[in-house]
């Protein structure tokens, strides 16, 4: 298709026209450096998906010299790939202007293609995620352990030690299971995606030694997590491994030469960049140098970034740090690049009033540097913004607050608020919100319970989706461990029932008494001419399937009997993508060693030690906000999305913001969390030396609460992100009474109600 100039421009200047103030900053852009911090739901993936395709059209780019998109995630990537796609379309212009990226897509990219220079070959890449279970980090530990013993007895001592041989041999299972592999897992992927190195950290930890208070337990916490970093990286290069900070890492290293930097510059005019306050330093800085000019390197990078400082909701648990887009944002400020998105359009007023309410007494109460929100408020739409339906009618008041007596009666309130909702509006959706998983599961078993709730969701045509129950359930991992392990040992009474259970789990099989067939293996698999046959239809199509499987494990390579396993299983396409995703996943880590055996290991390690994240093949928004649905999920794992009515219960004092807490296993070393002080003390330094030079570093009961106000700051946050995923209806309560762990949800106790929400209700009355 193609169209003329003066259509092409009346259909630029209608996408333009479209867009709100904020996000045409976006299609303005020409060159140059842009900051644009957005409010939540205010379109900005649609702004920059717009600007995108007019800068393609303005600049006159093509395959050579293509426009890059980088976004978090792999579904945003998609996302926003298909958005940009359909405006070029309608703009007739090539759809090989652009890229889309995830920012370790990016790098591996970069890396692969440059193998020479990265070290990094991809036939023979083998990728690892330095998680607390890992075997490379119990290996790390171990080995540090025998290389430093002075430092492991000075741990073993902690405060105070009698000697006993009882308590060292505890404490030793506490460092070695719970303390170093957490702080190994922490700092080694907060200073690799830092671009420090071990003696960087040792370094650091000598500055440290100078500051440390008097009274306090004179632990070099850097100093071993440099020995815990190194020792895990000598091990990664002994196995040929590497992990995601590797991919950046490679990819600058691959960029440090200069004919290939000015071959990349050359190939890509400027970087688009989502969700930008996940970004890390090291990845900010690869799209630093991607987005300069080859042929005028002193000129500033044509980087777009759009984010909200005010969702970052990771950065207590990865290296991504609000700080450093703040900065950006500060930086273009004065250059007057900074661009606000401040209209959004997804929720009524008076829930947008509640979240900026929430992020003015915040900053007010818990002053800190730098403050838990950025100041920017949400505003309504102007008179007839192209969204549908922008700024939705509430439903009532809007927002509604509760404190019912207990726990059960607050899921009997929200599964009544539910059914009365559904009732008035039969196409409308909403969401349950919760901080864990196992608030979730409790509310799940209530809501499947009519007796107790009162109403039964499904008789009245009202779906439940448990979304923490899929991401929690690792059933694709664990059935195929099962199974394998029928392959390798059929005969075993034990594993041949494991099996069974499986296929009648998964409906291949009618139930039956399974205990009766897995009594005798070898007569139940392969009878001989003297043992009586099988009396059942159904015990005779267990024996076929059971033929079937161990056939497989004759006929094909061990690498295809996972998917084989997935088809025998009868599993759904997002099962399937999930088993193949599996399956490479496992090649990869047993590369070199093609063995049944292998591949048992490593996927046992999977099932112990490792999430395993599911493939969904569905479009997101059809998965989680279909109509006549009640989605139940974590308050993470909602951030993007959005229902007609959202309900957040258990908003209680010990959640958010949270109490400071240190494990009584653990205090022996002291009062503060190992892992915490040592993320806290890294990013005091490299808040330093990229914001704020010369600050000084943080002793470590001093980082220990720096580690606990940013913890607050970042519960906040995330209340702030679940608070405006609601479009009409928020509904908010904290039980009078609660447990103190959701472990064990049926001991309660009086509950305090988060500061956080007693200022809400405060509000809302005041403004009733």
């Amino acid at each position: 298709m193609s169209i003329s100039l003066e259509d092409r421009q009346s259909t630029l200047a209608q996408l333009r026209a479209a867009l709100r103030p904020g996000q045409q900053a976006l299609a303005d852009w020409q060159g140059g450096p842009l900051a644009v911090s957005a409010v939540p739901g205010s379109g900005k993936s649609t702004g920059m998906a717009v600007g995108a395709a007019i800068a393609i059209a303005r600049y006159q780019l093509h395959a050579r010299q293509q426009l890059v998109l980088v976004t978090f995630t792999r579904s945003a990537a998609a996302n926003l790939k298909a958005k940009v796609r359909y405006y070029l379309k309608k703009l007739a212009l090539p759809q090989n202007s652009f890229v889309v990226f995830t920012l370790h897509g990016l790098a591996l990219n970069i890396a692969t293609r440059n193998p020479d220079l990265s070290g990094i070959y991809l036939d023979t890449l083998n990728l690892v995620s330095p998680s607390r279970g890992h075997r490379l980090i119990r290996a790390s530990v171990e080995q540090w352990i025998v290389n430093h013993p002075r430092l492991y007895q000075q741990l073993i001592e902690g405060q105070q030690f009698d000697g006993e041989e009882t308590e060292r041999l505890r404490r030793q299972s506490v460092l070695r299971t719970e303390v170093l592999p957490e702080l190994a897992s922490t700092v080694i992927h907060e200073a690799k995606s830092s671009g420090l190195t071990p003696l960087a950290l040792a370094q650091i930890n000598t500055q440290l030694t100078k500051e440390l208070s008097e009274g306090s337990a004179d632990y070099p916490i850097l100093t071993v997590a440099a020995g815990l970093y190194e020792t895990y990286q000598a091990l990664l290069q002994q196995r040929q491994l590497i992990d995601y900070d590797d991919m950046v890492l490679s990819a600058l290293r691959v960029l440090e030469d200069t004919a290939t930097r000015e071959f990349w510059q050359t190939r890509f005019f400027a970087v688009f960049e989502d969700e930008a306050q996940d970004s890390s330093p090291l990845q900010t800085r690869l799209l630093e140098i991607l987005a300069s000019n080859a042929q005028a390197p002193d000129q500033a990078p044509n980087l777009v970034r759009v984010g909200d400082p005010n969702q970052a909701i990771n950065s207590t648990f990865t290296p991504a740090d609000p700080v450093f887009f703040n900065q950006f944002c500060q930086a273009c400020q004065q250059q007057s690049r900074l661009a606000t998105i401040e209209q959004a359009g997804r929720s009524a007023v008076a829930i947008m009033r509640a979240a900026n309410n929430l992020l003015l007494w915040v900053n007010q109460t818990y002053p800190a540097e730098p403050t838990p929100f950025r100041y920017q408020q949400i505003k309504a739409v102007a008179p007839g913004d192209p969204q549908p339906n922008a700024n939705p009618a509430a439903i009532g008041r809007g927002v509604e607050i509760y404190r019912p007596e207990n726990i059960e009666q607050t899921v009997k309130l929200i599964g009544q608020r539910v059914v009365d909702l559904m009732s008035a509006n039969p196409e409308g959706n909403a969401a349950i919100l919760v901080r864990e998983y196992r608030q979730g599961r409790f509310i799940r078993r209530l809501l499947q319970d009519p007796a107790m709730l009162g109403v039964d969701l499904e008789r009245l045509g009202i779906r439940l989706y448990d979304v923490g129950e899929r991401d929690r359930q690792s059933d694709i991992p664990v059935e195929m461990l099962a199974m394998l392990k029928l392959l390798e040992r059929p005969h075993s009474s034990t594993r041949l029932k494991a099996g069974l259970q499986i296929l009648v789990k998964r409906q291949c099989l009618p139930t039956q008494d399974l205990n009766q067939l897995v009594s005798q293996p070898e007569q139940f698999l392969y009878p001989g001419p003297l043992d009586a046959d099988l009396n059942s239809e159904a015990a005779q199509q267990a024996r076929r399937y059971c033929r079937a499987i161990l056939r497989a494990r004759l006929e094909l390579p061990s690498y295809h009997l996972i998917p084989f396993l997935g088809l025998t299983l009868q599993y759904n396409q997002s099962e399937l993508a999930t088993a193949d995703k599996l399956a490479t996943r496992l090649v990869q880590q047993t590369f070199g060693e093609n063995s049944l055996t292998a591949m048992l290991q490593a996927l046992q390690e999977i099932v112990d030690s490792e999430r395993f994240e599911a493939v969904e093949t569905e479009d997101i928004d059809s998965i989680y906000t279909r109509p006549r649905q009640l989605t139940l999920m974590t308050m993470h794992k909602a951030k993007g999305l959005d229902w007609d009515a959202v309900f957040i219960p258990f908003l209680h004092e010990q959640t958010i913001p949270g109490q400071p807490w240190v494990p009584p296993q653990t205090k022996f070393l002291g009062e503060f969390g190992f892992a915490e002080v040592a993320r806290s003390q890294i990013r005091t330094h490299l808040h330093a030396q990229w914001v704020s030079a010369g600050k000084p570093s943080l002793n470590l009961q001093a980082a220990w609460q720096n580690a606990i106000q940013l913890k607050q700051a970042e519960e906040f946050r995330l209340l702030y992100v679940a608070m405006t995923r609601a479009k009409r209806l928020l509904w908010l309560s904290a039980a009078k009474k609660a447990p103190f762990s959701w472990s064990k949800p049926e001991k309660l106790q009086t509950a305090q109600p988060s500061p956080a929400l007693v200022a809400l209700q405060r509000q809302f009355n005041a403004q009733a």
